[in-house]
């Protein structure tokens, strides 16, 4: 499928809506720390994109195609701005590919390993060729931080605060917007003398009908969730607290894969099942002596060692490449390891990334490099 274009209907998409759709299959929050996913080299405000070019590497000539072909959008699967820059030299070729992209006006993101953990990515695809009765992320990926407010208001007044909220972004939870909790209730309060208590009066205990209300919100909010307080809400002293929330599992989404089967496979087996779904010739394999059958594999596209060390649950661990050491304490522990090759683990996956991009953006033609390929050849 490399090089096929992929197009529905209409021609030509907003790059805001382009963003919206890569980073909605391949949630940024999910990638590690360490990388340097999303929006690498930015588009022009005005710009609409009505063609998309994908490719592991952005190498030279991967760029010159991208060029030949007019391209509105580079999708780079390994991010080419990796390391922190002091400078762009022409000298050194991979910043010389990002300062002729920006010559040339082409934005470039990366999704990498948001894209390797997010649900129906790559390791999902890797460990569908496997044909598994059970998946399992191995590191689960976890939602943004959240915050809860809590506040207490007036029954009367609930309605305003709420909608004040919610026009701050506070209450959105997936689809939803202004979700909230609402209790009624009692408040109680004694105002000093140098009060000026909105209800009741000063000098005695009142009692008021309050509405206990909770909203939901991300931490880079809370400034303006603060603003809105001090401005809408009632009481010269009001009453709010914040909880921060433990950040919950994004469903079948994180790094790796842990993969079973109800009737276990040889070895020899598995290694037959790999080079099909990938389209080896080759790979490479060590298995301890006595393992007679696999149940479980643990999996992680690219060099997965960092995700798959001390995993105990699998026989095997299945990546594209990994240091001999690493291979010797994998054999040491029991376990086996199958090496296919770095992107060789990985490139595979996106002619399946070019259709879900092309039916989610009718009029946005994608097409998969051609002249993309692994930088090892086997002999």
């Amino acid at each position: 499928m490399a090089g096929k274009n992929v197009t529905r209907k209409k021609r030509g998409r907003t790059w805001r809506e382009v963003l919206d759709v890569l980073e909605g299959l391949a949630p940024l929050e999910c990638a590690e720390d360490w990388d340097r996913v999303g929006l690498l080299v930015e588009p022009r405000e005005e710009d609409r994109l009505s063609r998309l070019f994908l490719a592991v590497d952005l190498t030279e000539p991967v760029l010159e195609e991208a060029l030949e072909w007019k391209a509105g959008m580079i999708l780079a699967y390994h991010p080419p701005l990796f390391h922190p820059l002091k400078s762009l030299s022409w000298r050194r070729p991979g910043e010389r590919v990002l300062i002729r992209a920006v010559q040339a006006g082409i934005p470039v993101y990366s999704p990498h390993t948001a894209l390797d953990a997010a649900p129906g990515g790559v390791n999902d695809w890797l460990a569908g060729i496997l044909g598994p009765d059970r998946t399992l992320p191995l590191a689960p990926c976890r939602a943004p931080r959240e915050y809860k407010l809590v506040t207490f208001v007036p029954s009367e007044k609930a309605d305003d605060l709420r909608s004040a909220l919610a026009r701050e972004g506070a209450g959105t939870i997936g689809g939803y917007r202004e979700c909230s909790f609402n209790l009624e209730g009692t408040g109680t309060f004694f105002g000093g003398e140098e009060t000026s208590p909105v209800l009741g009066e000063k000098g005695r205990l009142e009692k008021v009908r309050e509405v206990r209300l909770e909203m939901v919100f991300p931490p880079a909010l809370l400034p303006r969730i603060a603003e809105v307080m001090a401005r809408v809400h009632p009481y010269e002293e009001p009453a709010w607290d914040i909880y921060p929330l433990e950040r919950k599992h994004v469903p079948g989404a994180g790094q790796g894969r842990l993969v079973e089967w109800s009737r276990p496979l040889t070895p020899g087996a598995l290694v037959r099942r790999v080079k099909k779904g990938l389209g080896l010739s080759s790979l490479s394999a060590a298995f301890p002596k006595g393992l007679r059958e696999v149940k479980r594999a643990a999996l992680c596209a690219g060099a997965g060692n960092q995700v798959l060390r001390g995993e105990e649950r699998a026989q095997v661990v299945l990546t594209g490449e990994m240091s001999h050491h690493d291979v010797l304490a994998h054999l040491a522990s029991g376990r086996g390891v199958i090496l296919c090759g770095h992107t060789e683990t990985e490139r595979g996956f996106l002619p399946v990334l070019a259709e879900r991009i092309a039916e989610r953006l009718p009029g946005l033609e994608v097409r998969v490099s051609r002249v993309d390929a692994p930088p090892l050849s086997r002999t």
